[in-house]
């Protein structure tokens, strides 16, 4: 009798990343494999990695380093190495980390247990390796972006009973000049609206009461005529499905429409990430974010009108070629301006293939005042957020159980 094979998927990064994840699961899962629930019990081991910033390459390079000790324990263990760092580097990491069997950019998933049968049958062909050799086998890469796959018709594993990621976007066409995502994901693919709906109309007969609609620039989403304002009411009206969140939107993508849509919809939360990045009009002109402050600031108007409980969060970046400390203040102005509920902030992070990289060298902010600048905005944002929670002091509000706590008595 044939052993059942067992995969292992280890997730680093943003929401989509894990989603992700759960579509290898799910593909795997589907040809036959056990999930397995460490990488030391798993036939296959794929690392799915993110690119957004410097750091958390260097983490994920270093935990593919360190799985280096299972190949050598089990020469016929498969280690892959997917997502969105694997896109960026290329052959490049398959040189630096020649134990890695395989290197899956993120529109290479359908063809998993295809690569992942091919590279078996390589190992059992494959001589036996010289006492110095560097490989025990063979190494694939698959790393070509595919304008018109967006996963339709494959099933994600989810493990939480309750809640479910719903992607229905890939790719981002929006190209700011600090992003990786656009040469990593490719451009902008969206699934169909027939296709989201029965998928969550599936989900919510599992027992899943909240979902998270997924996407790059999420409401920029459109197709087959829908507008994404309209997918939002009908998975808001889906039978079973109590609340509905969606991420990350663009603001120059927040409608009129969306807005009432969301103050309408009891079953859709009044929580809205609208990342900001800059307060400073010439610093967004140079990230190409195709807004200025002043638009922004209409726009959280316009939401914070129609949804006066409304929890706004965004992302800053700080210490962006060129930003002066004028221009830094600025968005200290903006944060005390629009009092974020949280505030998800960064140093800037050069990605090799993005424009802001080829900014002119005396434009990049040294490390540490770029250190300090990010400290002061974290300090003046963790004001702002400490006094809004002490404001919700005293306040009932419903919740939902995902699970039990591991130490609860």
């Amino acid at each position: 009798m044939t052993r059942t094979l067992r995969a292992y998927v280890e997730t680093y990064g943003c929401q989509m990343n894990i989603s992700d994840g759960e579509l290898m699961e799910g593909i795997l899962e589907s040809e036959g494999y056990a999930i397995a629930s460490s990488p030391e019990e798993a036939d296959v081991v794929l690392v799915n990695t993110c690119a957004i910033r410097e750091h958390a390459e260097q983490r994920v390079l270093g935990r593919v380093a360190q799985l280096k000790g299972l190949k050598t324990e089990n020469p016929k263990l498969l280690l892959g190495v997917t997502g969105c760092m694997a896109q960026r580097m290329g052959d490049d990491l398959a040189r630096k980390a020649p134990w890695v069997d395989l290197v899956m950019g993120p529109d290479g998933y359908r063809s998993l247990p295809t690569v992942l049968d091919r590279l078996r049958r390589g190992y059992a062909d494959a001589p036996a390796p010289r006492p110095r050799s560097r490989r025990r086998g063979p190494q694939l890469t698959v790393l070509d972006l595919d304008t018109g796959e967006n996963y339709q018709g494959l099933e994600q594993r989810r493990t939480s009973g309750v809640s479910a990621w719903v992607p229905i976007q890939r790719g981002c066409d929006h190209r700011c000049t600090f992003c990786i995502v656009p040469y990593v994901r490719g451009p902008e693919k969206n699934r169909g609206p027939r296709e989201v709906l029965g998928e969550i109309a599936s989900i919510a007969a599992g027992g899943v009461t909240e979902v998270t609609l997924l996407g790059q620039t999420v409401n920029s989403w459109e197709a087959d005529g829908w507008s994404f304002a309209e997918l939002l009411r009908q998975v808001a009206r889906a039978p079973g499905i109590r609340r509905v969140r969606f991420t990350s939107p663009h603001p120059n993508d927040l409608t009129e429409e969306l807005v009432e849509v969301m103050a309408e919809e009891p079953a859709v939360c009044e929580q809205l990430h609208l990342p900001a990045q800059s307060g400073s009009n010439r610093t967004l002109r140079r990230m190409l974010r195709r807004y200025t402050v002043e638009t922004f600031l209409e726009k959280v108007e316009m939401a914070r009108r129609a949804i006066p409980d409304l929890a706004l969060s965004t992302d800053i970046i700080v210490a962006f070629p060129g930003e002066t400390h004028g221009e830094f203040e600025e968005t200290l102005e903006l944060m005390r301006a629009v009092r974020f509920d949280d505030a998800f902030t960064y140093r800037y992070s050069p990605r090799e293939g993005t424009p802001a990289t080829r900014l002119p060298d005396e434009q990049f902010i040294a490390p540490d005042v770029a250190q300090a600048r990010l400290e002061e905005l974290i300090s003046v944002a963790r004001g702002i957020q400490s006094e809004i929670n002490h404001g919700e002091v005293g306040r009932v509000e419903k919740v939902l159980i995902e699970k039990s706590a591991r130490d609860a008595g």
